[in-house]
């Protein structure tokens, strides 16, 4: 591709405003199509808060790109003039001593091959540092590196940030994408030299040759809101994950923009149609989060549940990401697949995908190509509760 050429990016979620505006920084025409309102209220991006964190087993590539969106976290905090990124820390502990081949142990380990300088914590040292942790957790470490992202409020900066910097915005449903074309449901036809699809969990109602490799599942998301906030505010409290690999759970610090203390389960989901399944959260969701606090936070066994979401995750069968160009299709690239975990990556997704539409060469992207999977291929996402 020349540097002139015109993009249309579908989906201004995470991927796509993020690919926008690094396809616009390299000189490209870029129109980026969302249904809106932007941040759209569905898309898996528009939250309070998105977990960031290095930590992922054994999982190189993924710390690797870490280390590089940090950073870019940073710089974003700095060229937005407001701090969406909260570099406080994350926890990570467990119920039984960790182990070899578990999410914690190998994470621990990896960050140190990498030369990063966790601290492991164990038995009562645990509640001495964190006092809201009860003494179930035995095991496990802190990290200075990592804590939460504001996204929602990110993905609105960032859309911003796209107007200014020439990329056109169109308010329109896509409902057809080819190579070098887009059909709206406005009844518009849309010509460019390159599409790319980065529409979430509806990315394979659009290429359908993806469906037998993505699905969409919904996720319990809970906002608390308690009297005594102390123990649940940083530096007393971090970015968490509660031997999450067995368990799903994970959460925040205590958020005084929104008064809530956020808790969600990041695990096997509830298949959900993105079109017209519901997004609640059921009762046996409500008990398994009683269950979990009376468990790990005593404290916040009597809270205000205040609000609750189900959020969609674009999966793919390997929950690893989806970022390549179409092998039958030129001018038609697809960058989803996200899988619970992508917003953490969000500063290097841009480029990473601008190189893919591109053809630039870029070692990460091998892991994301196009591939073949079974319908029995076993999710790899370290964190993830299977």
């Amino acid at each position: 591709m020349s540097r002139s050429s015109h993009c249309i990016v579908v989906g201004a979620g995470v991927f796509g405003v993020t690919s926008a505006l690094e396809l616009r920084s390299r000189g490209h025409a870029v129109t980026l199509i969302d249904p809106g309102p932007l941040p759209h209220p569905l898309a898996a991006s528009t939250d309070i808060s998105k977990v960031v964190r290095m930590e992922y087993g054994p999982q190189e590539q993924y710390m690797a790109m870490v280390e590089q969106a940090i950073p870019g976290f940073e710089r974003w905090n700095d060229e937005l003039g407001e701090v969406l990124y909260h570099g406080d820390g994350v926890t990570m502990f467990t119920l039984h001593p960790m182990q070899p081949g578990g999410y914690e142990f190998e994470s621990l380990r990896m960050l140190a091959r990498r030369g990063h300088h966790a601290e492991r914590l164990q038995g009562r040292a645990i509640q001495d540092r964190f006092p809201a942790w009860s003494e179930n957790y035995v095991d496990g470490f802190s990290h200075d590196i990592g804590g939460y992202v504001e996204s929602g409020r990110l993905i609105a900066a960032l859309v911003a940030k796209a107007r200014e910097s020439g990329v056109v915005l169109l308010e329109d449903r896509a409902t057809r994408v080819a190579g070098g074309s887009v059909s709206l449901a406005s009844g518009r036809q849309l010509q460019s030299d390159h599409v790319v699809v980065c529409a979430g969990t509806w990315t394979h109602r659009l290429v359908p040759e993806l469906a037998p490799y993505m699905r969409s599942t919904g996720h319990p998301v809970f906002h608390l809101r308690t009297d005594d906030p102390g123990p649940f505010s940083v530096p007393h409290f971090r970015t968490f994950m509660a031997d999450v690999s067995r368990t799903g759970w994970y959460g925040f610090p205590y958020n005084p923009r929104e008064g809530v203390i956020k808790v969600a389960n990041h695990g096997v989901g509830k298949l959900v149609d993105p079109e017209h399944g519901e997004r609640v959260v059921y009762e046996s969701d409500h008990e398994n989060l009683r269950t979990f606090l009376a468990l790990a936070f005593p404290d916040l066994l009597d809270a205000e549940v205040v609000y609750t979401r189900r959020c969609l995750y674009c999966d793919t069968l390997d929950e690893h990401l989806w970022i390549d160009r179409h092998p039958e299709q030129p001018g038609l690239t697809v960058a989803a697949g996200g899988s619970g975990h992508g917003m953490k990556f969000a500063p290097v997704l841009g480029p990473l995908i601008a190189d893919c539409v591109e053809g630039v060469a870029n070692p990460w992207l091998d892991l994301f190509r196009w591939r073949h999977l079974e319908p029995d291929t076993p999710g790899e996402e370290a964190a993830r509760r299977h």
